[in-house]
């Protein structure tokens, strides 16, 4: 982010007043030497006083009000609408680094999928005593109703939202797997396009790896996915509707792919056939990019209640006769206590040792790491395991006494629901 900027900075270039704290930096290396892949852009700024930045930044907050890049945050009395928070500063990974993430990233995912595969069929990882079956049949993502369902392609994870971290160390680790509706990507691309034009020759000058094949790359495995027999599927995003927070994502992947969003109500099921209503008659619909979470995607198979989700999908689904994607029962695999034995997943099922590490994590439900948990509130962060956005969390630094004692609470009554991991200090 931009280094805070006193009365007396104005005018003057940037970093003038800027201090190092025991947080990776970076631009800077723990001496306040530049490192030489931010040398480029670090000159650039030199060159600005703190009234061009700030004009820039103008100009980028104004384009995400202006093209109405929003997200919702639930529970603020304040109003729910805000735009989506754009740091002017870029953060500049280089090739070397990003082949490691990659590389990484690539064999978490694929052990994943194999994983999900296992436990809705034999069931090898129970049987060899590398994950406790105990511990998946209590999570409540955990779909019973996918036992021995041959998913398109054997692929449950067509798109994924790893949270990474930056340690203190320099090295990249995984703080979470979001597999079930994971969202983000187009703030993502909309951020690289005002990037772009906030800073245009910083890209020319680094050469950055353009990012905005993307949708182009999501409609080719949607295709993939479609049953064999439809060669010219059709495919469509649903949506909860206008009230998700992640709506403007929706619409935006829409039409970067040229696809129909849709919402519950624009779908139904007649013979184990998905078709959506248009005002041409009924069209068959093959693919389903999902963005309603398992609970509500069918009100037949998990809660009655949903008015989001389409009657007799899951049936459609498990005939064969529709994809989607994510599968069903992928929120198994972003339980933060399975997270816990993602390295041991790793290792049983591709003979690796992971290429990124996790957090260091304990499982609430283990009674020394409850009872290390319990004596160290204060200290660490507290995460509902089915949790994500940031609810059902605890971050004992800033937390008061009275949260404190009611996370207690909770973790003593119900320890699987629970894990801890240490207060980061995030790069900066």
């Amino acid at each position: 982010m931009l280094p805070e900027r006193s009365a007396t900075d104005i005018g003057r270039p940037p970093f003038t007043s800027y201090q190092l704290d025991t947080a990776y930096d970076e631009m800077f290396t723990p001496l306040g030497q530049v490192r030489e892949h931010y040398r480029i852009l670090y000159d650039r700024l030199r060159e600005m006083s703190s009234d061009d930045l700030l004009q820039r930044q103008r100009y980028a907050d104004a384009t995400f009000l202006n093209q109405g890049i929003t997200f919702t945050v639930y529970g603020e009395d304040s109003g729910t609408e805000r735009i989506f928070p754009y740091d002017l500063l870029p953060r500049i990974i280089t090739a070397s680094e990003w082949s490691v993430v990659e590389r990484g990233l690539a064999q978490r995912i694929t052990a994943l999928n194999h994983f999900l595969h296992d436990i809705y069929h034999e069931g090898k990882i129970f049987k060899d005593g590398v994950v406790p079956r105990e511990l998946i049949y209590t999570c409540h993502h955990y779909r019973r109703e996918m036992r021995n369902v041959n998913v398109p392609r054997d692929i449950y994870i067509t798109v994924v939202g790893t949270d990474l971290v930056r340690l203190p160390d320099g090295s990249f680790a995984v703080l979470e797997d979001n597999l079930r509706v994971p969202s983000g990507v187009s703030y993502m691309l909309t951020n690289r396009a005002v990037m772009k034009r906030a800073f245009p020759r910083l890209f020319a000058n680094y050469g950055v790896r353009p990012i905005d094949h993307y949708g182009k790359a999501l409609l080719t495995t949607l295709r993939w996915l479609a049953p064999a027999h439809r060669p010219e599927p059709t495919i469509v995003l649903l949506t909860p509707g206008v009230y998700n927070s992640a709506y403007f994502e929706h619409t935006f992947l829409a039409r970067l792919m040229g696809i129909e969003l849709v919402e519950g109500r624009d779908l139904l099921v007649h013979d184990n056939i998905v078709y959506m209503r248009t005002t041409a008659g009924l069209r068959r619909v093959d693919v389903i990019y999902r963005r309603v979470d398992d609970d509500f995607i069918d009100p037949l198979a998990f809660r009655p209640d949903s008015i989001l989700g389409v009657p007799g999908l899951l049936n459609a689904y498990r005939s064969g006769n529709v994809a989607l994607a994510n599968a069903v029962g992928t929120g198994i695999a972003d339980d933060k206590a399975v997270y816990a034995y993602v390295p041991a997943i790793i290792r049983y099922y591709l003979g690796e040792e992971p290429v990124l590490h996790n957090v260091e994590t304990y499982l609430c439900d283990k009674a020394d790491h409850r009872t290390y948990v319990l004596e160290h509130l204060d200290e660490l962060v507290v995460k509902a395991v089915g949790e994500s956005g940031g609810y059902g969390m605890l971050i004992g630094p800033h937390s008061t006494r009275e949260q404190r004692e009611t996370f207690r609470e909770l973790i003593t009554a119900n320890p699987r629901n629970y894990i801890a991991q240490p207060t980061l200090s995030l790069s900066r």
